[in-house]
């Protein structure tokens, strides 16, 4: 009797029906392994969101939605899509979101992050605030859209709801009952081939990437103090050299290596000014060497020289005005001779 009245308490919370307030959704995360579940007992309760092709759950605590044949959850700041209400579920990118997804108002999200807060409840969320510039020029125009020429919703797959608890079926059959009892054609091409393993990739990504970044600012800033630092030290080494003052070589004349322009040492550091000396001190130019001067016996040489060219040529004048008096007197001399012929 004790067995019997037990049998039939089972039987009658079995049989209870379960209400949809009472359905929870709860996802699991853990690093570097990620699980991914939803439960959910029993099939929810769908309604369709005003002028968008798009239903959404009322009742649930969550973020549920159905669009074009599949479920859409938005859980953790992601999105996952699946073919049966509860699942098994992949993750999506935030560049393959379907674009009515997108669209559906703030106010239709039961269980929205808290970064929703202070965004207009009738409008779209910011996507573009939160994924970045890069997701917005790639989903240029995605809340810009004819609200007169969108779709109908698609119709619900009502046949799972005869599938719940231990009857719920496995991923296998559930693409068989999927072709059997659900012929919906979807008008978005979707293949979401971004299963959980790729959504463990990228939430340990951001993991790191939210982890180095102290690391990363930090050597950027010592480059950037490097950098600064070099062009100083450089700036330092050229306005030593434009000051330093010239000193004019003459060939074949040695320079004094203290008169040589001072220039900057190997390792890049100024050199101490102690060491510079001032455009004042520096030698003036040497002029040029004369040519050298005759010795005194060479000088006396030098001037006897006209002397005697001189004393040649008076001799020589002489000597011609000798020939033509003798010349005269033997001319003379012949006229007589003819005078007394």
């Amino acid at each position: 009797m004790f067995k019997i009245r037990n049998i039939l308490i089972v039987l009658g919370i079995l049989s209870y029906p379960i209400p949809s307030n009472a359905i929870q959704l709860s996802i699991g995360i853990g690093l570097p392994n990620v699980s991914l579940a939803i439960n959910m007992p029993a099939y929810p309760e769908l309604v369709v969101v005003p002028g968008y092709p798009v239903y959404y759950a009322p009742r649930l605590n969550a973020n549920y939605f159905f669009y074009d044949g599949l479920y859409w959850v938005y859980q953790d700041d992601d999105w996952y899509v699946s073919s049966w209400y509860n699942g098994p579920w992949s993750y999506v990118e935030p560049e393959a979101v379907p674009l009515y997804i997108l669209r559906v108002p703030v106010r239709y999200y039961r269980q929205p992050p808290t970064y929703f807060m202070g965004w207009y409840s009738n409008s779209a969320p910011r996507w573009g605030d939160y994924w970045g510039n890069d997701w917005e020029q790639h989903r240029l125009g995605w809340d810009r859209w004819d609200r007169k020429a969108a779709p109908p919703p698609a119709p619900l797959p009502i046949y799972q709801r005869q599938y719940s608890g231990e009857r719920y079926p496995r991923p296998v059959q559930q693409q068989e009952l999927q072709k059997r009892h659900y012929n919906y054609q979807p008008r978005e091409h979707f293949e979401p081939n971004e299963r959980i393993e790729r959504r463990e990739d990228t939430k340990q990504r951001r993991y790191i990437e939210q982890r180095d970044a102290p690391r990363r600012q930090d050597a950027e800033r010592q480059r950037n103090m490097e950098q600064q630092q070099n062009a100083e030290r450089q700036q330092n080494i050229n306005r030593q050299q434009n000051n330093a003052p010239f000193v004019q070589r003459i060939p074949g004349q040695q320079v004094n290596p203290a008169q040589e322009s001072p220039r900057a040492p190997a390792d890049g550091r100024d050199r101490p000014q102690e060491n510079q000396r001032p455009p004042a001190m520096q030698q003036a130019p040497q002029p040029a060497p004369r040519p050298p001067q005759p010795v005194a016996g060479q000088r006396e040489q030098q001037e006897a020289r006209p002397r005697q060219q001189e004393d040649r040529q008076q001799n020589r004048n002489a000597r011609g005005e000798q020939n033509r008096g003798q010349e005269q007197d033997k001319g003379q001399e012949k006229n007589r001779e003819r005078e007394r012929n």
